[in-house]
């Protein structure tokens, strides 16, 4: 216990490292309390506001209390503790995910090794990828993602150490509450589950309490098919039924009890859908180039995802163990762990989701980082064994481990992230909120979705969650040069979303007819609008410049070939020094404003304009323009205000976003400016 609550402390204190720096920024700060530095956070914190105030009522997406662990956690903070919503929701990570600690201890403990089992508590609860992922601020359900699997690893192991059924039974129960809590790791641990089942057989196939264990194991991973919260209910609820037939009737042949075993797992295979399960999440993160819905081509949004790409080998070592050296020294600890003691072999779902990370996406591997520790710690308690003198041989893995923490510790340190948004910014949203009514809708790319919920109480088309095929209508929106387009393709969109939000809005819109022809015909005003509902806003954040090339390439397709419209060109720049008619620019290019040239190194284009853009008092934008050729292939923005420089082609010049948020350009027939900031520009759509 009290390695446990030594550790656990250590771990919690240590996530405070990032509230002493991010408390020296006032913008950081909202409702007085810090902001949440992970976008989808703000998912499951409307989920909370919907249960504790019945915001988002309209809101076809919001996610209902029962559905996810953390929503029910957070509700059930802010309501019964002293605790504000933004309080719980900023702290709760580091409380959740420091209890991995827990479970680490208890392994060791089951093989009589508790110093090793602290030791290696203290790594794997602040290793590279663990923290990052489970960070005060971090607000998501990752803070169950490798501490929940960890609690049912120890409970597979001490069922095949001690081999009761006690034991098989508290792994069983914590199987049936993990999709609760983290529904999105349902594929481990069904493979933790297949390798329990392969392990007991092996070892003891003639044993009735493999049998027994085996049938509470399956009766939890078979999905029931029930709603919400009935599934988690019933699982608890049959799994503790089976137990206790199970010590009552100890007298059944073993027979019988092998029978129901293969029946349970027929039974789990079928319903479980397994193995397409495992194939579809792997599947899902190596997808690449564009994704295709019935004749259309959609380009396809994880491989814009930075999670979701190979990563470099010693970044993947890195995340897993801190350093490369110790990457090394935990993999060889960890194949001793697999020769000395064979109940590890539960663990190799865990380290193989984690090695998949290397070409799957950093996200997973923060998997293999608690046995990665185990496995690094064991190896100098190994070394121990050898060793005589009482007092070195505790030192020996002590030392070790504070000098494999300090690489984790430094990162610790440096690892300066900001809040998704300012305070500016969420002021932008409340103005929002204002003006707009729960019903109605806000026009944003999908990074800005789950925030926009939050703060404003409207809802969106696309977000962190939603971002598919209905990621083309945004983009096509935020890109084109056509207000008349944006207009009317933004109420089309989402009238047709409103009416069916089960469905996705652009393979509907465009299967039915040639999608260049409706876009065409949406642009010339001849397509008939559905009747309006509601109102409809448009959220042109100034943060989106620096992704404006990634939204583009989801809008720049033909639906019919999935092959760019044309190439874009658009650089965010920075202005370094002006020498004579010569300006540098922090990126290497050079306008040469005698000439009317943009050059790098020997390369020369043709400037078409260069302007000046400058933001008055009463937000409105001043525009300098100096013309050059009128086939010239750029155009330059200088932001004034921002010390920004905007390099871009002559169509991203005339869409929507550079125009309506940079230069400040609308159709006041289809668009007024409802909120107007340097941080942000929000426009309702008039028709």
């Amino acid at each position: 216990m009290l390695y446990i609550v030594v550790a656990y402390l250590f771990s919690f204190a240590v996530r405070l490292i990032w509230v002493h720096w991010a408390a020296q920024f006032p913008q950081f700060f909202w409702n007085g309390q810090l902001m949440i530095n992970t976008n989808d956070g703000y998912y499951f914190a409307s989920g909370a506001q919907h249960a504790l105030w019945g915001m988002h009522a309209d809101n076809p997406r919001i996610p209902s209390m029962w559905g996810y662990g953390v929503v029910a956690l957070t509700t059930w903070l802010t309501k019964f503790t002293p605790m504000s919503l933004e309080t719980v929701i900023l702290y709760l990570p580091a409380i959740i995910s420091s209890l991995v600690v827990i479970p680490i201890v208890l392994i060791a403990r089951l093989f009589d090794k508790p110093l090793w089992g602290f030791l290696a508590a203290l790594l794997g609860a602040v290793t590279w990828s663990y923290y990052n992922r489970t960070m005060v601020g971090y607000y998501d359900t990752d803070m169950f993602s490798a501490m929940a699997p960890m609690f049912i690893l120890y409970f597979l192991m001490r069922s095949v150490v001690r081999f009761d059924l006690r034991s098989a039974l508290y792994a069983a129960l914590m199987i049936a509450v993990y999709p609760f809590l983290y529904d999105q790791g349902r594929a481990i641990v069904f493979a933790m589950g297949l390798i329990y089942a392969g392990y007991l057989i092996w070892k003891h196939a003639d044993e009735r309490v493999t049998y027994e264990s085996l049938i509470l194991i399956f009766l939890a991973l078979t999905p029931y098919k029930l709603p919400i919260p009935w599934e988690y209910l019933a699982h608890l609820l049959v799994v503790s039924a089976a137990y206790w037939f199970l010590q009552r009737y100890r007298e059944l042949p073993l027979r019988p009890l092998m029978t129901a075993t293969g029946v349970l797992f027929l039974l789990f295979l079928i319903l479980g859908d397994v193995f397409p399960l495992i194939w579809h999440k792997i599947q899902s993160y190596v997808v690449t180039g564009t994704t295709e819905e019935g004749k259309l081509h959609f380009y396809a949004v994880n491989q814009t995802v930075r999670e979701a790409g190979k990563i470099p080998f010693e970044l993947f070592a890195k995340r897993i163990s801190g350093s490369v050296p110790v990457f090394f020294l935990a993999m060889l600890g960890y194949l001793l762990l697999l020769w000395r003691y064979r109940p590890f072999l539960l663990s190799l779902p865990l380290m193989g989701i984690g090695f998949f990370a290397y070409w799957g996406g950093l996200r997973f591997t923060v998997y293999a980082v608690p046995v990665a520790a185990l496995g690094a710690v064991y190896l100098f308690v190994w070394i121990t064994e050898y060793i005589r003198e009482r007092r070195l041989a505790i030192a020996l893995p002590i030392a070790a481990t504070a000098a494999m923490l300090v690489p984790n510790i430094e990162h610790i340190v440096a690892y300066k992230v900001p809040t998704v948004f300012s305070a500016p910014e969420v002021k932008d949203l409340v103005a929002l909120d204002k003006n707009a009514s729960d019903k109605d809708y806000t026009l944003a790319w999908w990074d800005y979705g789950y925030p926009i919920w939050f703060y404003s109480d409207t809802s969106t088309l696309i977000d962190g969650g939603k971002h598919d095929e209905d990621n083309y209508i945004v983009s096509k929106i935020l890109q084109t040069d056509s207000p008349t387009l944006a207009a009317n393709l933004s109420r089309l969109a989402i009238e047709t979303y409103v009416r069916n939000p089960h469905e996705k809005v652009a393979p509907k819109l465009f299967e039915k007819r040639d999608p260049n022809l409706l876009l065409a015909e949406l642009e010339s005003g001849k397509v008939k609008l559905p009747p309006k509902t509601r109102d409809i806003y448009l959220y042109l954040p100034l943060k989106m410049l620096n992704i404006f090339p990634t939204v583009i390439l989801f809008g720049n397709l033909d639906l019919k070939t999935g092959k760019a419209l044309y190439r874009p060109r658009f650089f965010v720049t920075r202005p370094l020094k002006k020498e004579g008619d010569v300006l540098a620019l922090s990126n290497g290019l050079l306008i040469d404003f005698a000439r009317g040239k943009l050059r790098l190194g020997k390369e020369e284009a043709p400037l078409r304009r260069f302007v000046i853009a400058t933001l008055d008092r009463d937000m409105k934008i001043g525009i300098k323009e100096q013309n050059y050729e009128s086939d010239g292939l750029y155009s330059v923005i200088y932001m004034r205000n921002y010390n920004q420089i905007l390099v871009m082609d002559e169509k991203t010049y005339h869409s929507l976003y550079i125009q309506m948020f940079v230069l400040g350009h609308y159709d006041p027939k289809f668009f007024e400016p409802v909120v107007t900031s340097p941080y942000t520009r929000i426009y309702r759509l008039k028709r």
